[in-house]
């Protein structure tokens, strides 16, 4: 993204967020024993962002309890995730007093993720001539990168790196037009998107770089030198593009 001067709305990833406070501080506890750690973390980061980055507008997106779209479409959606921790539970409670004293929107919509929710946000604050920047460490959320829009990303030893287009390319080898049908073939372990067996992330790689798009290396899986991937997409036309509107951000 070139040096602009349009207001800048950030949008933080919620449970994106909270995940990386709980799992990289451990072992912190209140007088009363009650843990305290994605809170103190996910304060941290706020206060952080806010600090460094002077946002013009912010906000954080979390998901509803309810089944979402993609549940009706894929009842195996994410149904390899385990329960939160139970010391992780009481603690959402304090993080949404957190946005709430530091006066920023926490948005929750019945049905929809995060990821929707921000998507929408963007495309809509991108429409009103804002500079977006998308607080997350999810990769699917790099389909949204456009001259406009960044990504934002906490690294280890809580370093932040930024993802334009140029930073996308770097780091996955496709553009960010491209991201959705590259998770089309590599799937996501994450939310339980399948992708095409046995080809993962260097073939879902090698394949969108040679054929552009996924609907072009289905049409033309019979060029595919490797045996394993040329069956795979020969075989799992349906599963491959259903895990592509899986990970469609809407």
């Amino acid at each position: 993204m070139a040096q602009s001067n349009n207001k800048r709305l950030y949008l933080v990833d919620g449970m994106s967020q909270v995940y990386r406070a709980y799992y990289a501080i451990r072992g912190l506890t209140n007088s009363s024993g009650l843990a305290t750690n994605a809170v103190f973390g996910f304060t941290m980061m706020l206060r952080r962002l806010i600090a460094t980055e002077m946002p013009d507008y912010i906000g954080v997106a979390f998901d509803s309890p309810e089944p979402t779209f993609r549940h009706e479409a894929y009842d195996r959606y994410k149904a390899t995730r385990g329960l939160m921790p139970d010391d992780l539970v009481p603690q959402l409670a304090y993080i949404e007093r957190v946005c709430q004293a530091l006066r920023i929107p926490l948005i929750r919509e019945p049905g929809f993720e995060a990821d929707d929710i921000i998507g929408t946000l963007a495309c809509q604050a991108e429409a009103a001539g804002l500079d977006v920047v998308l607080v997350t460490n999810d990769k699917d959320m790099c389909q949204l990168v456009n001259d406009h829009v960044r990504v934002l990303r906490t690294e280890r030893n809580s370093e932040m790196r930024w993802l334009d287009a140029a930073g996308v390319e770097e780091k996955f080898g496709v553009r960010p037009d491209q991201v959705v049908d590259l998770l089309g073939l590599w799937g996501d372990a994450s939310d339980n998107i399948p992708g095409a067996p046995g080809v993962g992330k260097k073939g879902a790689k090698q394949i969108i770089q040679q054929f552009g798009t996924l609907e072009n290396a289905l049409a033309h899986a019979a060029e595919i030198t490797r045996k394993t991937y040329r069956e795979s997409l020969q075989t799992n036309v349906d599963l491959i593009r259903q895990s592509r509107e899986l990970a469609r951000i809407r």
